[in-house]
């Protein structure tokens, strides 16, 4: 496939999801929202599903970022700092390139994500490799399956 874009996983094709868009013109990411409602527990980490998956140029990936609102306002923090989704993870062998996001409640009491509240923002970037980059392995898993074996 050439080019970008989303897509919804197979597992959530019928669940009333849309795909991600971005609200102006001038914005960068293009938001993610929940694909079901999931609490988030106090001082803990919590994934929660999107029900898509990218697909993009092999020099790409995609970042995913917090809505400074889920940030400034209700104390979330992404529990990786940033995602990064690399083109490679689209439609790997253990779920397809779901694209989940893990999240840090660092609140004393609970917090509820309604499913199709906006969660995150993505935004595609292109990326350069040294001039003797030798990468030859493939991806044989989902997340954080890269070098294992």
């Amino acid at each position: 496939m050439t080019g970008r874009g989303f897509e919804i996983v197979t597992a959530y094709r019928d669940k009333g999801l849309t795909l991600p868009v971005r609200k102006t013109a001038g914005s960068a990411g293009y938001d993610l929202a929940a694909a079901e409602t999931v609490v988030l527990q106090p001082h803990a980490v919590t994934v929660v599903p999107t029900g898509l998956k990218a697909y993009m140029e092999k020099d790409e990936y995609l970042s995913i970022f917090i809505r400074s609102s889920l940030a400034f306002k209700k104390g979330l923090m992404l529990a990786n700092s940033t995602g990064i989704v690399d083109s490679d993870y689209y439609n790997n062998q253990d779920n397809e390139g779901h694209i989940m996001i893990a999240y840090y409640n660092t609140n004393d009491a609970p917090y509820t994500i309604e499913k199709g509240e906006r969660i995150g923002q993505g935004i595609f970037m292109k990326y350069l490799t040294v001039h003797d980059d030798a990468a030859e392995a493939v991806r044989t898993g989902g997340i954080g399956s890269t070098g294992n074996k």
